[in-house]
């Protein structure tokens, strides 16, 4: 993977979620907070979940392991996590732009949260952020469906491809 590659996939990234809370934004408070019994319990939790661990390997990327997952409850409708996250972005973004294409193989030293030692290339991490994402926004478009909402539009991959070839 190279250093354009890895821009473009977190361009994916991003818009992806933006698909994802744009289909939630509609839900009532109680319907964003529904334990459906997923791999965490609602909407809301399942979003501040790829929110949170981004924020913790963003910081495992800047040498600061200590960062834990948040808890949901300060998030308690789709803009005010909008909000943090879209603050957040800027920072990936600033990341990844300072790692430059010799940066991707970077190996970063960190520990997990259970405070397991381990040392990997910055890619590895960048990539598994996204495809973490991926797989929990696949949860929330079923959570969206088990709510009787609107799913989100296709998040797939490739749909982002033909979106980015058929803009002007």
């Amino acid at each position: 993977m190279d250093l354009n590659e890895a821009a473009t996939l977190l361009e994916y990234h991003y818009w992806a979620r933006d698909r994802a809370l744009e289909a939630a934004e509609p839900l009532l408070p109680q319907e964003y907070t529904r334990d459906l019994s997923s791999s965490f319990p609602s909407v809301r939790d399942t979003l501040v979940h790829i929110y949170s661990a981004e924020l913790v390997w963003c910081s495992r990327w800047l040498g600061d392991s200590s960062i834990r997952m948040l808890d949901p409850a300060p998030f308690p409708d789709v803009a005010t996590l909008r909000t943090a996250w879209k603050e957040h972005e800027s920072r990936v973004n600033g990341v990844l732009r300072r790692m430059g294409e010799r940066g991707l193989d970077h190996v970063i030293e960190y520990q997990t949260i259970d405070g397991k030692s381990w040392k990997q290339p910055f890619v590895h991490m960048f990539v598994h952020m996204v495809n973490h994402a991926s797989y929990h926004r696949g949860q929330v478009t079923t959570m969206l469906r088990q709510l009787g909402a609107t799913p989100p539009k296709s998040m797939d991959l490739i749909t982002f491809y033909r979106q980015r070839a058929e803009a002007p």
